[in-house]
């Protein structure tokens, strides 16, 4: 029970003040004068200013409030490494009871990984439990925490002191594999140089060299020595186009805290810097510029091109060194420079004499070895000059039979075309119903896939591979009606553009392929197959462990299941006879960037609490009662400030100036002052 004094003036003290100003000038005047009773009216003036200040004792039951402490655990990743998890169960259980000894009220929080890699958010898990208990209770703040946090600026403002009681031990010592610099992009068959570095940290060994492995595609690794604290300058080319996973490892050594951060996983992506094109035309034609057109549109292409405008039999007198302005150079290009193209197009072109037998046959060879030839026919495909009665015809995909169909008809994707890359889809390519084609070369016998087809249902795209290269043949010269919008025209850029690629082994337009794409954790397997159902995908996380999970068909020949990776590094995935492998997570997750237990970091913020920095490798300090204001830390102790929190459970106000006994007091005196006076 606790008592104080308030005053409720009746009138505004202003008022009182100057009532009380005026009484004093009367007194003083009738002291000065010589009058007697001039005290006794002084006192009763003095009475009634009292009274028209209200005065009240005010009398409130207090209920005294225990003060409380907040205890903030890291569960986050770096916590979770060697017996820090125990250290900070057995320091937190031990620093509760001695808080609760003290009559101080415990409040435990527990911090986890920030999403998407954001790492420890420690500030922001005091800040929350501080926003959840009144700021007048909180005598201290202790964070069991190896110290490395990751939102240090989102810090709240301290009520109290601020205590880090940190997990490291002195004999700990991490290795950290880093990739200072790697590009997201690289040309293929273009060296690119890859800088790494490893780092010791904390009571390290001091070795000056460790092993280095270095794997692709989760293919056998090589192994290096290499010296640690120095960038490593690594030259390397991509083995093929599309995504390339690279993973760098360095040995987990004896007595090291973790080797999580052993290990980082790089993701570049292959491209081709020019596709060498070359273009074999034959006499000139409506369509004649669609594979030019095509192929300059793209920047990336080198295109090479030749039309035959004059064959060899036409006798006109014309010398030979006048019908061009420089002499087509076959043998370079056939026999030479075969291997450096990509592709090689043969549009409306037929034996004229001017590629002898044995430049064909280098054809063959060089598909063989993995080149890839296209034939887009004409008339002249069916003709006794065809390209089929040559050395090609081991390679060309379907055998003419002699026919040309000159009639309107609509060509149509095949239901295997439906799963092809090449022409899955390409009906929503193109608004409105596609426009008619009106010549087709009869072939038969087709070899490979028949994409689309014709009149009659004759085969009109044929893809195939032979050796190590691939194939292609297009039975109709007319695909140009699609591009001048003939009967609405067609998706025929899209679909030259898919068939080039696909001839030039761009990885997105395989047939049959098996790959992930990553968001966070999460991984979509998508398997691609012509066949009427895909086998289950086997995955293989990090650590080793198996699991084998259904592909479900979305999209004819296209299959996917989606995956939640547990852990952070490279997932191989194996699908019948399709393998693929994928990095989950950042390539080095910040949990991981610094291991060492150190309260460097929060050192500015506890100093400015008056707080104070301990190893609980050294156990668990005292606590100490220091004054607000005061050093609350010290050798072997750390402080609290008790705060005196109370609630008020009532409150009883008693007047000091009742009326009844205001006006018995004003009577007295007056009365008292008026036989002094006479009496005088």
């Amino acid at each position: 029970m606790t008592g104080s004094i308030i005053f409720d003036p009746v009138l505004p003290v202003w008022i009182v003040a100057c009532l009380g100003g005026a009484a004093l000038a009367v007194l003083a005047l009738t002291a000065w004068r010589g009058l007697s009773g001039w005290a006794l009216r002084g006192l009763g003036a003095a009475v009634i200013l009292a009274a028209l200040m209200g005065p009240t004792l005010s009398r409130e039951d207090r209920e005294d409030l225990t003060d409380i402490a907040i205890i903030v655990e890291d569960a986050s990743a770096s916590q979770m490494l060697g017996d820090r998890p125990e250290m900070t169960r057995r320091a937190a259980d031990a620093l509760e009871a001695r808080l609760a000894a003290r009559g101080v009220e415990v409040r435990r929080a527990q911090v986890v990984d920030g999403a998407d890699d954001s790492g420890t958010q420690l500030m922001t898990a005091l800040a929350e439990a501080l926003a959840t208990e009144p700021q007048g209770r909180i005598a201290g703040m202790f964070l069991l925490s190896d110290g490395r946090l990751h939102d240090l600026a989102r810090a709240p403002t301290l009520p109290a002191p601020l205590h880090l009681l940190h997990t490291g031990r002195k004999a700990d010592w991490d290795r950290r594999l880093i990739v200072e610099g790697a590009p997201a992009f690289a040309i293929l068959d273009e060296e690119i140089t890859l800088t790494l570095r490893i780092e010791d940290s904390g009571a390290a060994p001091g070795a000056s060299e460790v092993p280095l492995d270095i794997s692709i595609d989760g293919d056998a690794p090589q192994r290096f020595t290499v010296p640690v604290g120095r960038p490593i300058e690594l030259p390397l080319a991509l083995p093929h186009g599309g995504r390339n996973v690279l993973e760098f490892t360095t040995p987990e050594g004896e007595g090291e805290l973790t080797g999580r951060n052993n290990t980082a996983l790089v993701q570049i992506n292959g491209v081709r810097d020019r596709l060498r094109v070359l273009l074999v035309s034959g006499e000139p034609h409506a369509g004649g510029r669609t594979w030019r057109n095509l192929l300059k549109s793209d920047s990336s292409v080198d295109l090479v091109h030749f039309t035959i405008l004059r064959p060899p039999e036409k006798q006109d007198g014309i010398p030979v060194e006048e019908l061009s302005l420089i002499a087509v150079p076959t043998r370079e290009l056939f026999l030479e420079k075969i291997d450096d193209f990509d592709l090689i197009i043969f549009d409306r072109y037929k034996r004229r004499g001017i590629l002898p037998a044995l430049y064909l046959e280098n054809v063959v060879e060089y598909v063989n070895k993995g080149g890839a030839v296209l034939f887009a026919a004409g008339p002249d495909f069916a003709g006794a000059n065809s390209l089929y009665r040559s050395p090609l015809e081991a390679i060309v995909p379907a055998r003419p039979t002699a026919r040309v169909v000159d009639q309107a008809y609509l060509p149509a994707i095949t239901d295997l075309g439906g799963k092809h890359p090449v022409t899955a889809g390409l009906a929503s390519l193109h608004d409105g119903p596609w426009g008619r084609w009106l010549r087709q070369i009869e072939v038969e016998a087709p070899k490979g896939d028949v994409l689309m087809s014709g009149a009659g249902d004759r085969p009109l795209l044929m893809l195939n591979r032979v050796g190590e290269g691939r194939v292609s043949l297009l039975a109709s010269d007319h695909a140009w009606l699609w591009n001048r919008g003939y009967e609405g025209g067609g998706p025929q850029l899209e679909l030259l553009r898919r068939l080039a690629h696909w001839m030039m082994k761009e990885p997105e337009l395989e047939e049959e392929a098996l790959w992930a794409e990553a968001t966070g954790q999460r991984m979509r397997i998508i398997r691609r197959s012509l066949e009427a159902g895909a086998e289950d995908v086997q995955i293989t996380a990090p650590d080793g462990s198996e699991v084998t999970l259904p592909l479900e068909e979305v999209a004819p020949g296209r299959f996917e299941a989606q995956y939640d990776g547990p852990q952070i590094g490279l997932y191989r995935l194996v699908s019948g006879a399709q393998s693929a492998v994928i990095g989950l997570g950042p390539a080095a997750p910040v949990e991981f960037e610094r291991t060492i237990a150190s309260g460097d970091a929060l050192a500015p913020l506890i100093a400015g609490a008056n707080g104070g920095i301990t190893a609980v490798e050294d156990g668990v300090p005292a606590i100490r009662a220091v004054r607000e204001g005061r050093p609350a830390a010290g050798r072997g102790w750390l402080g609290i400030t008790p705060r005196g929190a109370y609630v008020t459970q009532s409150v009883t106000q008693t007047a000091l100036l009742p009326a009844w006994l205001v006006l018995l007091l004003i009577a007295g005196l007056v009365t008292a002052a008026w036989l002094r006076e006479g009496r005088r």
